[in-house]
């Protein structure tokens, strides 16, 4: 019976954002100009729904990301029209240092890169200098002449939206910022829920 109620509960959660997709909090209007804002505002949204990613409470990032490229198909359909797969954890080097960008898309409608870090946590503010930096080097390292911009989004599990307004003010770069949603998994709940050892052993005494 949970197990029937708890698939009832995700499928209303994500009906329920399904129909609040709204404009993810950017500042693409200032960095790309109004005609190319409003054009990279229709291919992203905010929440992203990954439905398919089962995490328990503590999972890493990078845990989330092999499930999501295990299952990129999915993650394309969800992304959107356009989204084409480049790379997880993405290597870029500058001045003999090695960095790596958590997802990187190239969008073929825009004709754009799309630098996506990956956060299973709340907003931070210091989450867009990281992001913003990966962008620049992605512009010069990887864009070519005839690209558009690279932009930057960020994947969090929350975010208060005018904390993102003000992380964003001063940034050059096309950021946005969207929640993004998975299965978790109640581990402890279905623990509690299996007999012990003790149980199992009285169980086959008495057969």
């Amino acid at each position: 019976m949970a197990g029937k109620r708890d698939t009832l509960e995700l499928q209303i959660k994500h009906e329920l954002y399904q129909k609040s997709f709204e404009t993810l909090p950017n500042n693409f209007s200032k960095s790309l100009g109004e005609t190319s804002a409003k054009l990279v505002e229709q291919v992203v949204k905010d929440p992203y729904w990954f439905d398919f990613v089962e995490i328990e409470e503590e999972a890493h990032e990078r845990d989330i990301e092999q499930q999501m490229v295990s299952n990129i198909t999915k993650v394309l359909l969800e992304m959107g029209k356009g989204f084409a797969f480049v790379g997880q954890q993405y290597h870029i080097s500058l001045n003999e240092k090695d960095y790596y960008i958590d997802l990187l898309f190239y969008h073929i409608i825009l004709k754009r890169y799309v630098v996506v870090e990956l956060k299973n946590q709340k907003f931070q503010p210091e989450f867009v200098g990281k992001l913003n930096f990966y962008i620049n080097v992605v512009d010069r390292q990887l864009k070519n002449h005839d690209d558009n911009p690279s932009i930057g989004l960020l994947l969090c599990r929350d975010k208060d939206s005018f904390e993102v307004e003000y992380a964003l003010q001063g940034i050059e770069k096309p950021i946005g910022v969207s929640q993004f949603n998975v299965t978790e998994l109640q581990l402890n709940n279905i623990k509690s829920q299996l007999p012990t050892v003790t149980e199992l052993e009285q169980h086959l005494n008495s057969l």
